[in-house]
């Protein structure tokens, strides 16, 4: 029988799954929704040998994780099986699987109810279109325009739309013919599981150049921490012993301890303080005349 026949293909699918979300150690799920199906077999091509991807009915997905006996914390993922998903199962650590999606998204013309990516400022200049409804349309949405050797012109940058605003259905528009791409297409990731933990969208979000600059802010404090309290690692050695060199060399002179080092410096500065007193006698001499003319007097 055809429904006999079915149910046997999904109780197969399952196993399948189970199978599946024992192998690997992280499952991810992605949001399918604005992707494209020749993205999506892009991300497949791309990332075959780290990633394994499959679309899975959530209610077939759903029953696999009830039905999995060695990862019970997988049921924490029921909340998020809604909506088209493709479901992601790698070795790969999360945060790696995460930044390998959001680079692999493309921009893309946008319609309306579209989500901005990035601040929108369409460019001053040419936009190549003749004199017509264009320019009502281009008003409409706040570009000034003006009409020159028989094309439209925006007159100044103008910022239509911020990040993360919707575009509207007028804006959408005006954008596709000026060309420019707002949106941007792709997986993105809504949650992870990673042996045990599960790791939200939020928590997936990381900003790379953030993450380096503070890296970077905490090694140059450590360092710093680390030569005020002359604490001896390799990294810092060389420093410490030039700080140590620096300052005996000083003591050294201010001593006025001669060695093959400081002898130089030594004699320089006693030939300093020679000529500072020289200079110095004319005026002495001169005060200790009036002195003994006042005292005779």
């Amino acid at each position: 029988m055809p429904s006999q026949q079915v149910l046997q293909e999904k109780i197969s699918e399952v196993e399948e799954i189970i199978q599946l979300i024992t192998q690997y150690k992280v499952v991810g799920i992605a949001n399918l929704q604005k992707v494209r199906s020749a993205q999506l077999q892009e991300f497949k091509k791309n990332l075959a040998d780290k990633v394994y991807m499959r679309v899975i009915k959530n209610t077939l997905m759903k029953i696999s994780i009830e039905n999995n006996k060695e990862k019970t914390e997988l049921k924490k993922l029921a909340e998020y099986l809604t909506g088209s998903n493709v479901y992601l199962f790698t070795d790969l650590n999360p945060f790696r699987l995460a930044l390998l999606l959001e680079r692999g998204k493309v921009r893309t013309t946008a319609k309306a109810g579209d989500i901005a990516a990035f601040d929108v400022v369409v460019p001053a200049g040419n936009t190549g279109q003749p004199p017509g409804p264009i320019i009502s349309q281009l008003n409409a949405v706040g570009l000034p325009t003006r009409i020159e050797a028989g094309s439209v012109w925006i007159n100044k940058d103008t910022l239509v739309v911020r990040k993360g605003e919707t575009i509207s259905e007028r804006l959408a528009s005006v954008l596709s013919k000026l060309g420019i791409k707002p949106v941007e297409a792709g997986l993105a990731m809504k949650v992870a599981y990673d042996d045990g933990l599960i790791i939200t969208q939020e928590q997936l979000r990381i900003d790379i150049n953030e993450i380096k600059q503070s890296i970077e802010k905490a090694h140059t404090d450590v360092f710093t921490l680390s030569l005020s309290i002359t604490y001896p690692t390799p990294e810092n050695m060389e420093m410490l012993v030039k700080i140590a060199h620096k300052e005996a060399y000083a003591l050294a002179l201010n001593a006025a301890m001669p060695s093959k080092e400081t002898i130089a410096d030594l004699i320089r500065k006693a030939h300093m303080e020679m000529l500072s007193l020289s200079s110095r006698l004319p005026t002495l001499e001169g005060k200790a005349l009036l002195t003994e003319k006042s005292e005779k007097g």
